[in-house]
């Protein structure tokens, strides 16, 4: 059955995180795990839930690219250029942080910023609502293989959720991860990971940028 997230869905995501909760909800790839990306301890309640090495970064997501331009105002043009020819979509873009946000996030490494901007699809638009960006990573066990339903989520981070958001069926493959920490002084970027979206696609959107 597919299933549609409401508008009150969004507000509860929204609340649950701004009140520092953690929450359970679905993206355009996988099912994910959230919390504030500026609150230590919903994050260090994050990473237990997941047994996720405390070491370990992880991205910020925004639900709209205005958004996500708007907060990162130390962004060159270039990366801004790069950021809306590749978002939204199934990516997460490492890109300078040299505002050294979002620290609950970043962990040992405050001048990255993994940054995901969903596409959302029509079960889950309402999303776009959201408009505090998330400490986001896979919902899963650290290690083990991503949730495509909430039937795959683990009972015990679905039990330790304050909040849990069934969004139906999701793609299961998890964003292609791409640096663009080159991108600006020599306009270059690195897949290394490929997963939603292929590298050759990655390639054609970038490419006339880099020319």
């Amino acid at each position: 059955m597919s299933l549609a997230l409401t508008r009150e869905d969004a507000l509860c995501l929204q609340e649950c995180v701004a009140a520092g909760g953690v929450a359970v909800f679905p993206s355009d790839t996988v099912y994910g795990v959230c919390c504030d990306p500026e609150n230590h301890d919903a994050a260090r309640r994050m990473y237990q839930l997941k047994g996720r090495p405390a070491a370990r970064s992880c991205a910020v997501m925004f639900f709209e690219l205005s958004c996500a331009l708007d907060r990162l105002e130390d962004l060159t043009d270039a990366e801004r250029l790069a950021l809306e020819v590749l978002l939204p979509g199934p990516l997460t873009l490492l890109v300078a942080n040299r505002s050294q946000r979002f620290a609950a996030a970043c962990r040992n490494d405050p001048w990255t910023l993994g940054l995901r901007v969903p596409r959302l699809p029509e079960a889950i638009v309402e999303l776009a609502r959201v408009e505090l960006p998330v400490m986001q990573s896979s919902a899963n066990l650290s290690g083990e293989p991503d949730a495509r339903s909430l039937q795959e989520v683990p009972q015990s981070l679905l039990e330790g959720a304050d909040l849990v958001l069934d969004g139906g069926e999701l793609p299961g493959r998890p964003s292609t991860v791409v640096d663009l920490r080159d991108f600006e002084e020599e306009r270059r970027w690195h897949v290394l990971r490929e997963g939603a979206l292929g590298r050759d696609s990655v390639q054609q959107m970038l490419a006339p940028l880099a020319a």
